[in-house]
C-alpha cells in the first residue's frame, strides 16, 4: 500500500473514532446537547477557511486570480440566497472564462 492511501485510510479511521466517540460521550446528557449544538457550526466553518485558503492562496503567498473571481461570484450568488448548484456553477463559469482571457 503506497503512503497517500495509508494516510487516507488513517484520516477516515480516525474520523469514525471521533464520531463514535462524540455519540458515546454526548449519550444521555442535555447540557452536553447543548455543547454539542455549539459543534454543528463547526464543520462550515472549517470548510470555508479549506475553502478559502485554497483559492486565495499559493503556498505563502496570498493570490488574486481566476480563483478569486470564481470565488467572488458564488459568494454572490448566496448572499441572494441561490441554491448551492447556481452558486458552483456559477464560479465554474466565471473562473473558466476568465482564464480564457
Amino acid at each position: 500500500m503506497s503512503t497517500p492511501w495509508a494516510a487516507v485510510l488513517l484520516v477516515g479511521l480516525g474520523t469514525v473514532v471521533i464520531k463514535a466517540a462524540g455519540v458515546l460521550l454526548l449519550s444521555g446528557s442535555s447540557s452536553r446537547v447543548r455543547s454539542a449544538a455549539r459543534f454543528e457550526h463547526l464543520a462550515p466553518a472549517v470548510l470555508a477557511a479549506l475553502v478559502v485558503t485554497a483559492s486565495l492562496s499559493d503556498g505563502s503567498r496570498l493570490v488574486l486570480d481566476e480563483r478569486s473571481a470564481g470565488l467572488a461570484a458564488a459568494a454572490a450568488v448566496l448572499a441572494r440566497r441561490g441554491p448551492l448548484f447556481l452558486a458552483v456553477g456559477t464560479a465554474a463559469l466565471v473562473t473558466a472564462l476568465l482564464r480564457q482571457l
